[in-house]
Order: C-alpha cells, then structure tokens, then sequence
C-alpha cells in the first residue's frame, strides 16, 4: 500500500467556485491511482481530505481560505432543546446499514431530494450515472444507513468508517417531511453511531462561513475547526 510520504497530488486548473460567486476554485486531488488503505485514508482525513466517489480531496485555492475542515468530537456532544425536539420527532424511526447499492428506491428519493433542495446547484438535475459515481463508487469503508418509518424510506445516510471517527459523505432525505428535520437527525444519530463504534469524531466536510447552505454545522457544539494545520476547538 502506499504511504502518505509516498503519495502524489495533482491539481485542476482553476474553476468557478462552487459555494463563493466571483471566486475561482482550484481543488487537490490525490493519486487516484494509488492503493489507498484505512490508514492511509483517515490521515488524510485528519488534516483536511474529503471524499466524492473514488476521488479524495481537498480545496487549494491560492488566494482564498473559506473552505474550513470541520469535526465533531462525539463524546463531548450534549444535544441541545431543539436537537431533543427532533430525536422525539423522529421516535420510532428504524436505521439499518447497507452495502452502497443504486436501486429504484434510493434514486426516487434522491431524484426527489435534489429537484425541491438544491435545483440551483451543479447537482440538478441528478442522474443515475451521478449517483452512482458520487455515492456508490468509491471506499470499502462506505455504508448506506436507511432511516425507515414502518416501510416508508424516509431518508439514507453515507458514511464512511474511519480509524478515528465517522465521516459523512452526504445525506438525501423526503423533501416533504420538513417537520422531522431529517438531516438533523441523521447527524444526530451518527454523532451516536460513532460513539457506539468507540470513535471519537464525525467529521462534517468543509463549513464556509459566507455560505448559508452550510451554517447549521456550526449547530453543534463543541465543533473543531482546521485551521494553520491544527485542529481548534470552539465550545460556544
């Protein structure tokens, strides 16, 4: 396998900025050619790496430090009154873990999640190809967790399993049971995933303060931020 002083980059030229109208983005990819293991995969994680499909990343924008790495240390979470709020909006709710799959079920529910949420961005309208090359595709580490209401899927949560922690790819849930908060709660359950696994994060991806799409993740406190090469924790 190969080490992380082993380990080439490559960058893109440089791109509209996907969340900063104005900005030019150029993003950091790892060898997608190199034989990645767990390891290997949550020491990049650890200092700022993502992953969308097969590809593991991180923003390298040169003029711009907008994209911040964030994670939740899972034991130190409390819920606040509004998090209580959704987990008893959401009692009863069953989570099972799957294999990455596309099915007619899932893609229904994504399809539907992207044209009432986000038919504004590089996502719409979604595709079979899309889904399967953004959620299916990639790390072994992957699961797909249902959240069912008697039969009803209600939402599906992709995360990965890291040596430290878990990471949340994404979440797509029905658009029109906004009175459950589900992408709340399907944080909220994986906060508690993690500490079940005996892990100590759930890292969140990137928060860019300009971005409103992105401000709930500072909802949940204490939240590490990565910055200067160094986690910081913020309480409040």
């Amino acid at each position: 396998m190969t080490s992380l002083s082993e380990l080439r980059f490559f960058t893109t030229p440089a791109h509209d900025c996907s969340y900063l109208e104005g900005k030019q983005a150029i993003t950091l990819f790892a060898d997608p050619l190199a034989k990645i293991d767990k390891e290997l995969y949550s020491s990049l994680s650890s200092v700022g790496f993502r992953r969308s499909g097969t590809h593991i990343y991180r923003p390298y924008c040169q003029s711009c430090t907008a994209c911040i790495p964030v994670r939740l240390p899972a034991a130190l979470f409390a819920p606040r009154r509004r998090h209580k709020r959704v987990m008893q909006a959401n009692h009863g709710v069953s989570i099972t873990s799957h294999e990455p799959a596309l099915t007619e079920e899932y893609f229904k529910l994504y399809d539907s999640y992207i044209s009432e949420r986000h038919d504004d961005g590089d996502m719409y309208p979604a595709s079979r190809d899309q889904f399967q090359s953004f959620l299916v595709d990639g790390r072994p580490e992957a699961r797909f967790y249902e959240f069912r209401d008697s039969d009803k899927l209600l939402a599906v949560a992709v995360a990965d399993e890291l040596n430290d922690g878990l990471s949340a790819i994404y979440t797509f849930f029905d658009p029109k049971e906004d009175a459950r908060s589900l992408g709340v709660f399907a944080i909220l359950w994986l906060i508690e995933h993690a500490r079940e696994l005996e892990l100590d994060y759930l890292y969140l991806g990137y928060w860019i303060k300009q971005c409103q799409k992105m401000s709930y993740k500072m909802d949940y406190k204490p939240i590490e931020l990565y910055v200067n090469n160094s986690w910081i924790k913020l309480d409040s």
